[in-house]
C-alpha cells in the first residue's frame, strides 16, 4: 500500500492508503504503484485519482508537483475548485 498525501495551499485534500494513484505529469499521465522508482515530478492540469482505499478520490487541478519515495506518495496542488 502506498501512504498517499493530497494537499492545496488551503487544506489538505486527502490523507491514507491507496493501491494506485494517478497523476497528470508534465510528460503525460502516469500511474503510481506499490516499489515505485522515486521520482519528483511537475503536475499539469487535470485530475488526480487514488484508488485502492474505502472509497476512490477524484480531484481536478490546476498544476502542482508530486514526489514519490519509500511507498510513501506527496501531491501538492492547485485546485480547480477548491470545494473539492
Amino acid at each position: 500500500m502506498l501512504k498517499t498525501t493530497i494537499v492545496s495551499p488551503e487544506r489538505m485534500l486527502y490523507a491514507g492508503e491507496a493501491e494506485k494513484v494517478f497523476v497528470p505529469g508534465a510528460a503525460g499521465r502516469f500511474e503510481i504503484l506499490t516499489g515505485h522508482a522515486p521520482i519528483v515530478s511537475i503536475l499539469s492540469p487535470g485530475m488526480v485519482r487514488v484508488e485502492g482505499g474505502a472509497e476512490p478520490f477524484e480531484v481536478a487541478v490546476n498544476g502542482g508537483f508530486v514526489e514519490v519515495a519509500a511507498d510513501e506518495v506527496s501531491i501538492c496542488v492547485e485546485c480547480s475548485d477548491e470545494e473539492a
